[in-house]
């Protein structure tokens, strides 16, 4: 039987629900085991160590940016998103950022102007990364990427 991955799941929860459903069952039809957000709300500094344990204990990091920055940690003044992906960085987690391509097409619910969101997709984009318009882009940028990684796993000596 082949190894079974763990994969965090990053992205502000409430203008990206749907995705992130589909990006898990998709990673379950990867036979990899998704983790993220939906098993504790990011809100406190109890929170913030129990996603860092999380995080250690995974595979890979995804992280799903769109419109929004999310919820802002008062001590760091960054989103737990942006928190989440730099310290998967500080581990040498491999890491798939996935970028909506055009925030600006999103409904205005789903969107909002931030100069930290605008300075956290410019970091994204300064690494490797994939971009996506809708669903169908993200499933398959998340195939790509997982499947990748998997390769990348298997011809190391």
């Amino acid at each position: 039987m082949d190894r079974r991955y763990q994969v965090f799941v990053s992205s502000t929860y409430q203008d990206l629900r749907e995705e992130r459903l589909k990006v898990i069952e998709y990673l379950l039809k990867l036979e990899c085991i998704p983790a993220g957000m939906e098993l504790f709300p990011a809100a406190d500094d109890d929170s913030w160590t129990l996603i860092k344990s999380v995080i250690e204990d995974c595979d890979y990091y995804i992280v799903i940016v769109a419109g929004r920055y999310g919820s802002v940690n008062p001590t760091t003044r960054k989103s737990f998103t942006q928190m989440e992906y730099e310290y998967a960085i500080e581990l040498g987690k491999p890491t798939i950022a996935l970028i909506h391509s055009n925030p600006g097409s999103l409904p205005s619910n789903k969107t909002e102007q931030s100069a930290l969101l605008d300075s956290f997709r410019a970091d994204l984009k300064s690494k490797h990364c994939r971009y996506w318009a809708d669903r169908a882009e993200l499933v398959e940028a998340v195939f790509t990427g997982v499947q990748n990684l998997k390769s990348a796993v298997k011809s190391m000596p």
